[in-house]
């Protein structure tokens, strides 16, 4: 005890100690806040010498380093090989976004189809709209017909676009003078009888609504061929009021046949309609097809291959919903007079000035509007390869093109 009470006593006698310890702690802060406080002011004044530097350059210098940076050649979208550069070309100017000007894109039939929905609520357009046909192509290779077509096409440049569907991989051998040159759109395997018909035709749909003077929407294949000139084929077509998609009952097997009851209540066999593959519609009608995903999903589901859905999907929607404005009859011709499961088939032989007056000729009359027509088809299938030759020579005493 008397020991603790004398270091107390020695402690209590000798505050020098303490204050010493005290101030070396002190003079230590001190000096790290002056150096602190001195290599901040060096940054600032580093930093403030770059800036003055960078705002100090000219706005064309700043746009020349822009530019200079390297660009990719090419986007990571899928079957996208070209590029825009936008620093040369504005990539959001209205006429890119009115007609794109290349078909390759990488996106997917989900993000195409949402892409194509898009309908204006505005009612004038912001440009001088000339309204255009698209012509769409469902084919598996090649158009041995393409000639005729590229006849039929010339000097309407500003009135039509082509789309062409074919099976992955193959490419469409023309020269760039072409009307179908770079046309070729991103396509998946397509197989006869099945939904996936039905995937292509709201693909060529799809990809024509991205050009916003695309009005009217014709579905083709590679047997197809114009039996009326172009002028009469535009003004046919731009100046209705209904769309052509053939839509009919049947109580055959071969179509009303075809329903399956798994698809009530949502359709229901009252609804069951069937119509020819080749339609046209108008832009309204395109947008819908191509926004639907509850009848489609049944159909998809449903509709198995012996269903045949290319031919019961659009008929059996429109009469559902938007019969008023369909025609329920098809502007291309074919001959069922056989039962097959394909229309007949034309050749060389075949081809005379009294045959093609005759489908020409084949209706006397048929609704258009409000009224009566004698012209009610604009287009005619199948043709062989061998047909063109004996086509072309009948274009201006015949089709008059």
């Amino acid at each position: 005890m008397a020991r603790c009470r004398v270091g107390r006593e020695e402690q209590e006698k000798s505050p020098g100690s303490i204050t010493t310890k005290d101030s070396s702690i002190g003079l230590l802060r001190l000096i790290s806040v002056l150096i602190i406080f001195v290599v901040g002011v060096v940054i600032g004044l580093s930093s403030s010498s770059h800036i003055d530097r960078y705002f100090g350059l000219p706005a064309d210098q700043l746009y020349k380093d822009y530019a200079m940076a390297p660009t990719p050649a090419t986007t990571s979208g899928k079957n996208c090989t070209v590029v825009l550069k936008c620093e040369e070309e504005d990539c959001l100017s209205m006429d890119n976004f009115l007609s794109p000007k290349n078909l390759t894109h990488g996106m997917t039939d989900e993000e195409l189809f949402w892409r194509a929905s898009m309908m204006p609520k505005k009612a004038d357009y912001p440009y001088d709209r000339v309204p255009k046909v698209a012509f769409m192509f469902l084919t598996r290779g090649p158009l041995p017909l393409l000639p005729l077509w590229e006849r039929f096409f010339k000097g309407n440049e500003k009135l039509f676009s082509i789309y062409v569907h074919a099976l992955p991989g193959y490419k469409l051998n023309v020269s760039n003078t072409s009307a179908f040159y770079g046309r070729q759109i991103p396509s998946q395997h397509v197989e006869w009888g099945t939904v996936s018909l039905v995937d292509a035709e709201r693909r060529l749909l799809a990809n024509a609504l991205l050009d916003f003077s695309n009005e009217r929407f014709v579905l083709l294949s590679e047997s197809c061929i114009p039996i009326q000139n172009f002028s009469t084929v535009y003004q046919y077509l731009t100046g209705s009021s209904h769309s052509f998609v053939e839509s009919f009952d049947n109580p055959s097997k071969d179509a009303r046949g075809r329903y399956s009851p798994w698809m009530w209540p949502t359709i229901r066999r009252s609804d069951w309609r069937k119509g020819s593959q080749w339609f046209e519609m108008n832009r309204v009608l395109a947008a819908i097809m191509v926004s639907d995903t509850k009848y489609y999903t049944i159909f998809r589901k449903d509709c198995t291959p012996s269903c045949y859905p290319d031919e019961h999907y659009y008929p059996t929607f429109l009469h559902m919903f938007y019969g008023s404005l369909n025609a329920n009859r098809t502007v291309t011709w074919a001959d069922w007079s056989v039962r097959a499961p394909h229309p007949a088939a034309f050749g060389k032989a075949n081809i005379t000035e009294g045959f093609v007056q005759s489908i020409r000729n084949s209706v006397t009359s048929c609704s258009y509007n409000s009224g009566k027509t004698s012209v009610c088809y604009l287009f005619a299938r199948k043709f062989e390869p061998s047909a063109l030759e004996p086509l072309l020579n009948l274009t201006s005493s015949v089709m008059k093109f």
